[in-house]
């Protein structure tokens, strides 16, 4: 089932749970689509008859977003770096030595900066908890740059999304009401066209009159 047929289906409490547990696991480590899920959930927030206050969604993103980081850099830290060799057996595709190493030089030369942007960067995203835990970063930097970065990609992304499919609901309106006048005007004009080649087509009276013999 797709995203947002499934998303459809539950009820508003059970959405902001969701997009709260999928973005919460995939800051913590794990690779899951949690912007496709935030995005969707968004959507469906600017429908108001899905019941999904666009507030609530963005503060349950947020702090899925800042407390799965901050569980992904107790465990890195702890864990070290054969936590990582582990999730590369594990996640070779994310995880792999390669993607480890570019993401570790972009937390070495931007420290805080990669925690805050790599929030907006799917691969950074999944890496950031567990790879400031690894490499001991201070968590009060930590934790400043992820309830940031959290706020912003999180409640950001939720705005613009709702705003524009608010926007894009009502030019979709306007656009039906256009096509049904567009559509009932081509039809008048069919009808005026029709009838006049029709009028035209149609013989005169002397053209009717059958020819007599003695003609």
């Amino acid at each position: 089932m797709h995203v947002q047929e499934w998303l459809d289906s539950v009820p508003a409490g059970a959405v902001y749970a969701m997009v709260a547990l999928v973005i919460g696991l995939e800051s913590l480590g794990i690779p899951l689509p949690g912007e496709i899920i935030l995005v969707s959930a968004a959507l469906m927030s600017s429908q108001h008859s899905s019941g999904i206050n666009p507030i609530v969604l963005g503060a349950c993103a947020t702090a899925g977003a800042v407390i799965g980081d901050s569980i992904g850099y107790a465990i890195g830290r702890k864990g070290g770096r054969p936590l990582l060799a582990w999730l590369g057996g594990k996640f070779p595709k994310h995880f792999s030595e390669g993607h480890v190493a570019t993401a570790e030089r972009s937390f070495e030369k931007w420290g805080m900066w990669a925690v805050f942007f790599g929030r907006f960067v799917a691969l950074l995203r999944i890496f950031a908890g567990p790879l400031a835990g690894v490499l001991h970063m201070p968590y009060w930097k930590f934790l400043t740059a992820n309830v940031l970065g959290g706020i912003c990609w999180a409640g950001g992304t939720t705005a613009v999304i709702y705003y524009v499919g608010v926007v894009a609901e009502g030019w979709l309106k306007k656009f039906s009401w256009l096509g049904l006048i567009v559509a009932v005007l081509i039809g008048l004009l069919s009808m005026l066209i029709l009838k006049r080649k029709a009028k035209k087509n149609q013989p005169t009276s002397e053209e009717r009159q059958p020819v007599t013999a003695g003609d």
